[in-house]
């Protein structure tokens, strides 16, 4: 039987496999700063929670792709658990800060101004993200890191959040549905608690 080829220590296999899960997070890390600076934009002009918690998300996408980076260039264990940490931590903070936006929010009846900008990017991260959680769930099995699948499961809520913020959206324009967009919010905030306390929990 021939022996696996490797790359110094590493086969050439998981190599592959590695510089295919790094190449994800590249694309997911690009996507997100661009979501960021444009859905600060849009949050500050039509005033939508949904938004601004959207774009508060995308930061915390970039934070945990920036994390599966550093894991993937030299993973070890002790690595894979301070990544899953970082992960859930910031969940966490952001599950505080849009549960407090979004009930000040339905407690001032405070009405969104719905944008295009903000339907067609929702629509379009909705798409990208759930192309994107497929391929993580993919390479994260093939190498069995706990990181990758752990923030494969984010960019799906990532999916999962952008539809729920284009539905706020929606029915605020169509029926003047006010409240539709700091639900949408609240959301998040459910979505959130879920993934802080998996990726702490390892």
């Amino acid at each position: 039987m021939g022996s696996v080829p490797t790359v110094g220590s590493v086969p050439a296999d998981r190599l592959r496999l590695r510089r295919a899960g790094i190449a994800l997070e590249a694309v997911t890390l690009a996507w997100n700063v661009v979501g960021v600076v444009l859905l600060a934009i849009l949050a500050w002009r039509s005033g939508s929670v949904a938004l601004l918690g959207f774009g508060l998300d995308s930061l915390i996408e970039i934070g945990a792709s920036t994390v599966v980076i550093w894991e993937l260039t030299g993973a070890d264990e002790r690595r894979q658990r301070l990544g899953l940490r970082l992960i859930g931590v910031a969940f966490a903070l952001l599950a505080v800060y849009l549960l407090v936006q979004a009930v000040v929010a339905l407690a001032a009846g405070h009405r969104a101004t719905p944008l295009p900008g903000g339907i067609w990017w929702t629509a379009l991260t909705a798409l990208t993200m759930l192309l994107l959680a497929f391929g993580k769930n993919r390479v994260g099995r093939a190498l069995q890191n706990p990181v990758l699948l752990t923030e494969g499961r984010v960019t799906l809520v990532d999916a999962i959040l952008a539809a729920s913020v284009l539905t706020g959206i929606v029915l605020n324009a169509l029926f003047g549905w006010w409240w539709a967009d700091p639900i949408a919010g609240l959301v998040i905030v459910f979505y959130a608690v879920r993934e802080a306390v998996h990726a702490l929990h390892g």
